[in-house]
C-alpha cells in the first residue's frame, strides 16, 4: 500500500507540473479568444460590418453600370457606419428589449461611438466635395433621411406628429429610398456617367432590396417595437403574412432583373449574380422565426457578399 501510495501522489505531481506547463499557452489562447470575440461585438454592434457590406454594395453598382474606380465605395461605406452608428445610439434605451447585448456595447461606448460616426460623415462629405454638387448631394440623402426617419426633430407639434420610424411601411420606404439613390447616384456622380435604362434597374434593384433587408430584422424586434409604437410588416401582419410579402418582393425583384436582360438593359452574366442573390434572400427569409433573428439579419444583410463573389468571381479565375 505505501508503494500504491507514492505512485499516486507522484501520478498527481506530474499532473500539477503538466497543468503549469499548460497553463501558459491555454493563458494565450484564451486571451486571443477574448479579443476576436470583443473584436467580433465591436464589428457588430456599432454597424462597421454594414459598411463593409455597403461598400460591397457600391462595387456592385459600379460594375453593373460599367463605371470606372472612384471614392464612391469609401464615401458610402462612410456614410452607412455614420448613420447606423447615430441610429442605434438614439436607440439604445427601447433597443434593450430586443438586442441587450448590442443596447448595452452602445450605452457603454456611447461617446466614441457618436464622436466616430459624426467624423466618419465629416469625411464622406469631404470626399463628397471632390464629386461635385451632386455628389455632394446624394451624401447628404442619409443623413437628411435619418433625421426624418428616426429623430423627433419637433416635438413642439405634439404628439400627434409620429416620426416616420414609427408609420406602417413609411418607415421601411424610406430607408429604402434613401439607400437606393445614394447607391446609385453617389457611383454616377461621381464619374459624370450619363443616367442610363441601367441606372434605372440598378435603382430599382437595390430599391427592392433595401426595402426586404429593412424589414427582415424588424421580425426579431416584434415586442420592442409594438412597445414603443413602431408598426412594421411583422407587427402589422405578423410572421407568417410577413414572409409571404417579402418573398413577393423578392419576386419583384427577379422580374426586374429579367425584364433588364430582356431589354438589353443588363447582360446576362450579371443577371445570373443577382439571380443568385435573391435565392440565397428567398432561403434566408424562410428561416424567419424559426432561427436565432440576430443570426436571420446578419444573414440577410450577408446576400451583396455573395452576389459580389459571383459576380467577380470570373475576374478573380482569370
Amino acid at each position: 500500500m505505501p508503494h500504491e501510495q507514492n505512485h499516486t501522489a507522484e501520478g498527481y505531481d506530474r499532473s500539477d507540473i503538466g497543468d503549469r506547463v499548460r497553463e501558459p499557452g491555454a493563458h494565450v489562447v484564451e486571451r486571443v479568444t477574448d479579443i476576436g470575440e470583443r473584436a467580433g461585438n465591436a464589428l457588430v454592434y456599432s454597424s462597421a460590418y454594414l459598411a463593409v457590406v455597403a461598400m460591397a454594395e457600391v462595387a456592385i453598382a459600379m460594375t453593373l453600370l460599367s463605371l470606372p474606380p472612384s471614392p464612391a465605395p469609401l464615401v458610402v461605406g462612410l456614410v452607412t457606419f455614420a448613420v447606423y452608428t447615430h441610429d442605434r445610439v438614439a436607440d439604445a434605451d427601447t433597443d434593450a428589449v430586443s438586442d441587450p447585448e448590442r443596447s448595452a456595447f452602445v450605452r457603454r461606448h456611447r461617446n466614441a461611438l457618436y464622436l466616430l460616426g459624426s467624423v466618419s460623415y465629416g469625411l464622406a462629405l469631404a470626399l463628397a466635395v471632390l464629386g461635385g454638387p451632386v455628389a455632394l448631394a446624394a451624401t447628404l440623402i442619409p443623413g437628411a433621411f435619418w433625421l426624418a426617419y428616426a429623430a423627433d426633430v419637433m416635438p413642439a407639434f405634439g404628439s400627434r406628429l409620429r416620426r416616420l420610424k414609427e408609420v406602417f411601411l413609411v418607415n421601411s420606404l424610406i430607408v429604402a429610398l434613401a439607400w437606393a439613390t445614394t447607391l446609385t447616384a453617389l457611383p454616377v456622380a461621381f464619374t459624370d456617367a450619363a443616367v442610363t435604362p441601367t441606372t434605372l434597374v440598378v435603382f430599382g434593384y437595390f430599391l427592392l432590396r433595401s426595402f426586404v433587408d429593412t424589414e427582415i430584422p424588424n421580425v426579431g424586434d416584434v415586442v420592442a417595437d409594438r412597445a414603443i409604437g413602431v408598426s412594421t410588416l411583422p407587427t402589422v401582419l405578423g410572421v407568417s403574412a410577413t414572409r409571404r410579402a417579402l418573398v413577393a418582393v423578392d419576386l419583384c425583384t427577379v422580374g426586374v432583373v429579367a425584364a433588364a436582360v430582356a431589354t438589353g438593359a443588363l447582360s446576362a452574366a450579371p443577371a445570373v449574380a443577382l439571380g443568385v442573390g435573391v435565392a440565397y434572400s428567398v432561403g434566408v427569409i424562410a428561416m424567419l422565426d424559426r432561427v436565432d433573428a440576430d443570426a436571420v439579419a446578419l444573414a440577410a444583410e450577408c446576400e451583396y457578399l455573395v452576389v459580389a463573389a459571383v459576380l467577380f468571381a470570373p475576374a478573380l479565375v482569370a
